[in-house]
């Protein structure tokens, strides 16, 4: 195998049928955004760029997922669902609110598990002992937005943490059993090539499942969107990017699934890097890098 990929992870899990991620809008917010640390949001950040049409947080989450089905059901036949809590902060409420939406979500038929996505500041000890019981009867992934180890970078960015803070998260969700995901950002205002492959064997050294990597973007209504007009800073090119992620690889455990390594927003909210390339035709693009570099993972 050139790398240990997501797809043929998720099919060891699940060897009997096919699964598919629902993401859904479980109507949360986040701390960079409602005042508790800050109003703005990460600098980078518009969740209306990879939300899918079907989440409405207006919507139940039984509603959203129903949707999700009707989606993926013109394209599949004999599908099994992941309901992805993706917008926002997903841990971030009171306990029971958040166990009544986690619950409302395994309810439904055909539902084997659930992917929450959060920061790494949001999370405490009675929701990880709740999350630990949680994961002895359900499929179960914890996802963390790292986005860099760098804490200048993190400072930059307006992320609102430090590093520490998400490996300790990181290590204290994994010490559960929980599976347990990280996310980054390659190309950060301030981060050169080198300093993005030594952070390579930083994420390598967490006691990270599951890695989730794309190329920065600049998206409209972000307040990097305003930096970049006002003092534009370096983008990679697809090649580039594909050089970098090479070498990244490199750097990683063996072990680390890679579940994605860019991101796509919609054409109309994109500003840069406009590379003209769907995610599967970069991925082959990397395969052929990987393949010429002899990288098999």
């Amino acid at each position: 195998m050139l790398y240990n990929d997501f797809s043929s992870w998720l099919h060891r899990q699940f060897p009997d049928f096919n699964v598919q991620k629902i993401a859904v809008d479980a109507g949360f917010t986040c701390p960079n955004r409602d005042g508790t640390l800050s109003l703005g949001g990460c600098s980078y950040c518009n969740n209306r760029a990879f939300t899918p049409s079907y989440c409405n947080c207006e919507m139940t989450i039984r509603e959203q997922i129903q949707l999700g089905k009707k989606f993926f059901n013109k394209k599949y036949t004999y599908m099994k669902y992941l309901v992805y809590f993706q917008s926002f902060t997903n841990t971030y409420g009171n306990i029971q609110d958040l166990q009544s939406k986690y619950e409302e979500a395994l309810a439904e038929e055909d539902v084997v598990g659930i992917i929450i996505g959060t920061r790494p500041d949001c999370i405490s000890t009675p929701l990880l002992d709740y999350l630990e019981a949680l994961s002895h009867r359900t499929f179960l992934i914890v996802e963390y937005g790292i986005e860099s180890t760098n804490n200048e970078t993190l400072k930059r960015i307006h992320r609102g943490h430090d590093f520490a803070c998400a490996r300790k998260a990181i290590e204290e969700t994994a010490s559960r059993g929980i599976i347990t995901g990280g996310h980054v950002i390659l190309g950060l205002p301030g981060e050169n090539r080198d300093e993005i492959l030594r952070q390579a064997t930083v994420v390598s050294s967490l006691p990270l499942t599951i890695l989730k990597i794309h190329q920065l973007q600049i998206i409209r209504g972000t307040r990097l969107a305003q930096e970049y007009a006002e003092n534009p800073f370096p983008l990679f090119t697809a090649d580039e990017f594909v050089s970098l992620l090479v070498d990244y690889i490199r750097l990683l455990r063996s072990d680390i699934v890679l579940d994605r390594f860019v991101s796509q927003s919609p054409p109309d909210m994109l500003i840069a890097p406009r590379w003209g390339l769907k995610p599967q035709e970069f991925n082959k693009l990397l395969e052929n890098a990987l393949l010429k570099a002899g990288e098999y993972k």
